[in-house]
Parts: structure tokens; sequence; C-alpha cells
């Protein structure tokens, strides 16, 4: 199931939140404004932008917009609850056969599944349909690269954005040494851009690409899980053997929710006996 990550805009809105307030604090409303320069965000976001175009192809950059969907996105992948479709998919594979569990596939939404157990119904080998699977995995693995590429790049790039935009002020900055008292102000907007693309590559490229990243992580390993799943209903493993074979993946924590659960539901059990 998916659902929207609350984390990562309020990570980001804390972030800035922070900054503002270290601001305020010191140099109040007319702090504020002297950390406000539009030709620095022109430098930063213009450059960044120009060095984006240059690196990536027009479809990596139209992918843009739904790679950054997944950043404020994320999926509940039920490990407990696709176990024990595997359990139940061995148990009726066993009893009835292979053929027999077309018809589960009804209630499956996942594709990935469904993919798996069409191949064991069809009578693939076991390694077979292991090199397939994992055939997927792995081109999966590419897509989530390439499409986290390009805001990589962009936490790469806005720092060194920065850094020219205040090579630049600093140039325009000694050609008017004649006048003292402009020095401080023109090296204050100098660093200005150092600042904005050090935020952006900081609060927002570098975090969003680690979090896309670690989605991918979590996706390879539910996809293992399936790939052992589909092997064990394939090969006619025992239920109880592939359900502590699949429950080796789930952590601590969960197993012992699990255990918790099942000990409330005998107890309920015995008490309406």
């Amino acid at each position: 199931m998916r659902t929207r990550d609350i984390l990562t805009p309020i990570g980001i809105t804390l972030g800035f939140i922070m900054i503002m307030l270290a601001i305020l604090s010191k140099g109040g409303s007319d702090g504020m404004a002297s950390f406000l320069d539009i030709a620095s965000i022109f430098v930063v976001i213009g450059g960044l932008v120009a060095s984006l175009l240059i690196n990536f192809k027009m479809e990596q950059i139209k992918l843009t917009s739904k790679v950054l969907k997944e950043v404020f996105h994320k999926r509940d992948h039920q490990l407990p609850g696709l176990i024990q479709l595997f359990i139940r998919l061995s148990e009726r594979a066993r009893r009835e056969g292979l053929l027999a569990l077309e018809n589960e596939l009804d209630e499956v939404d996942d594709e990935f599944v469904k993919k798996g157990v069409l191949l064991a119904v069809d009578g693939i080998e076991p390694e077979v349909i292991n090199d397939i699977m994992n055939a997927e995995i792995t081109a999966m693995e590419d897509r989530h690269y390439r499409g986290r590429a390009i805001i990589e790049k962009a936490g790469e790039y806005a720092p060194a954005w920065g850094m020219i935009g205040t090579l630049v002020g600093l140039v325009l900055m000694l050609n008017s040494l004649t006048d003292p008292a402009t020095l401080g102000p023109n090296m204050a907007v100098a660093l200005l851009t150092t600042l904005y693309g050090t935020v952006l590559a900081n609060l927002v490229f570098i975090p969003m690409t680690n979090k896309l990243e670690s989605k991918t992580e979590e996706e390879v390993f539910i996809k293992q899980i399936i790939v052992e799943g589909v092997i064990g209903v394939q090969s006619g493993q025992n239920p109880r053997i592939l359900e502590e074979k699949l429950s080796a993946f789930l952590s601590n924590e969960t197993k012992k929710e699990e255990q918790e659960e099942d000990n409330a539901f005998v107890e309920e059990s015995v008490n309406e006996a």
C-alpha cells in the first residue's frame, strides 16, 4: 500500500525553520533581509539547471517530477502477510497441484508475485525462475539508479555553483576597493551563493538521494523474499518449512509482535470455548 511519507517534508521544513530562527535570533527582521539576494539565487538555481540540462538526456529530466513524488511517498510492505500468502499458496499447490494457483492470483495485487507464480504454474525449473526474477530485480535497481541520478548530481553541483557565485562576487568586490565602506556588504553578498548552494545540497538533494536509495534497497529486499517464496512453492516445500525459511527475513521486533498476536488469538479461542 502506498502512503504519504510525512518525514521528508517535516525534515526539510524543520531545517529551513532552524536556519531562519538562527538568523532572526541575531539580526532580527533586518538580518533576514540581508540573507536574501536575487542575483545569488539566479547564479545557483540557473547554473544548477544549466548543468543538469548538459549532463542528462531529456528523457531522464522528464522523470524528475515522478522521482520527486517517490521521495514524499512510501510503500507499506506487510511482510507477515506476504509470508502467509506463500504458505497458503504452498498448501494449495501440495493439495491440488500448481495449476490451481492461477485462481489465487485474482486476490494478489503485486505484479512481481503474479509473475513468479505464473512461471511456477508453467512448470519452469526453479533455477530458471530464480534467474528470470533476479534479472528483473537487477533491471529495477538500474531504473531506480538512473531515476535518482539527477537528484544526486544536483547535490554535487549546488555547492559548486555556490562557490562560483562567491568567486564572481569577490571579483566584483575587488574591483571596488576604492570604496572601503562597500567591502563588508559586498563580501556578505558574495558569500550568500555558497550558503544557498550548501543548504540546497545538504538539506534537500543529498537527503532525498539517500532516501530514494534506501527505498530501492527495501524493495530489493522484499523482492528477494518473493523469489524465495515462489521457488519454495514451485519445488513443493512443506508449508511449515517454507514459513520458517521466509520468517528468517523478519526482524526480531516483527517476530515478537507476530508471536504476541498468535498468543492473544489462542487465548481468545480458549476463552470462547
